[in-house]
């Protein structure tokens, strides 16, 4: 070791003592102790470390569950709509217009490219174009080359503007009433379905065909009289899935070809006893039960509770304002997202 740096060495040691006064300042006094301290020292004077309390939670014993909800699967089945929707008056209004104003744009028909002349089909045209003053066959009684050309808009609710009286129209347009030695004869035009059906009109819950433009939900009654979606409890590790496809052909037969759509359930519902209830076997307390709901569409087929598994006495295929008339008011603000208006 230099000589220097041993005689830098007790000049610190000096300056560590109390008992000795030296005419020095902070800084360099700083400087100095940092330059010849030894790391014991450093060691010696550095603070000690404060220890910290560590908390370990107590160990406890894992209890038996004795209480708990029944987990139950549930299946919203549906039959899509089968028709296009009702318009409304509005828009029937605004179609037949739109109509007529393409028979104003369009170009004059000229009816001997269509009809020869003189002929039974020519002469039954005369008479229906004298009559309607268009050559469109749907859109009422119109000139779209005359003075009122123009007026061409029709009021919401008028007559013309009714798909029924425009079917009407076509069909009486379709037959032909001229004679040429005898009434010309062509094939029966058939008419087409109504959208109301028999079951519309009988107030057939039961029947699949009826609301043809709306979403029908299957709904059962119970053995206790209340009314809901087919629902039970799981068995053993069942999937939702499972479990609904299982439900459905307890409930409602086998006799419909069904489809589950996707794994993930749609909704739920939750309902407390008002007392707990305790199971023979496991001894269980159930507080409650909670349903899961998976989303179904039925492909055909009908509902046949005859040889049900879950104590069911009907069934009805509702809409959806139906279905909340039908069911408990609490069933109906668990289940009323789930459902389409239309």
């Amino acid at each position: 070791m230099s000589r220097g740096y041993s005689k830098g060495r007790r000049l610190v040691t000096q300056l560590n003592r109390p008992s000795l006064n030296f005419d020095i300042c902070g800084p360099c006094l700083l400087s100095l102790r940092r330059r010849y301290a030894t790391p014991s020292a450093a060691a010696a004077s550095s603070p000690e470390p404060i220890p910290i309390a560590q908390h370990v939670p107590p160990v406890t014993t894992a209890t038996t569950l004795d209480h708990a909800y029944q987990i139950k699967a549930g299946v919203v089945l549906s039959r899509p709509p089968l028709l296009t929707r009702d318009l409304h008056p509005f828009e029937k209004a605004f179609y037949l217009y739109q109509r007529r104003l393409n028979e104003r744009l369009a170009l004059p028909f000229t009816r001997y490219f269509y009809y020869q002349k003189d002929t039974p089909s020519d002469i039954d045209w005369k008479k229906k174009i004298k009559e309607r003053l268009t050559a469109a066959r749907d859109i009422g009684v119109y000139n779209a080359y005359g003075k009122e050309g123009w007026n061409d808009e029709l009021l919401v609710g008028a007559k013309e503007s009714e798909p029924e009286v425009q079917v009407e129209a076509l069909l009486k347009d379709a037959e032909v009433e001229a004679e040429d030695d005898g009434p010309v004869k062509k094939p029966k035009v058939e008419k087409p379905m109504p959208r109301v059906t028999e079951a519309d009109t009988k107030g057939d819950t039961r029947s699949l065909n009826r609301l043809m433009a709306r979403t029908l939900y299957l709904v059962v009654k119970g053995s206790e009289g209340g009314w809901g979606f087919p629902s039970g409890v799981l068995m053993g590790k069942e999937s939702l899935q499972r479990g609904a496809e299982r439900l459905l052909v307890q409930a409602a037969g086998v006799n419909m070809n069904t489809w589950i759509v996707g794994h993930a359930p749609v909704g739920h519902h939750n309902l407390k006893y008002p007392q707990p209830r305790i199971e023979e076997e496991s001894k269980l307390q159930r507080l409650g039960e909670k349903t899961f709901f998976m989303k179904a569409r039925i492909m055909g087929g009908q509902a046949n509770l005859k040889d049900n598994k879950l104590g069911l006495t009907d069934f009805k295929w509702l809409a959806k304002e139906e279905l909340e008339k039908q069911v408990h008011p609490h069933y109906w603000r668990s289940v009323r997202n789930m459902l389409v208006a239309r």
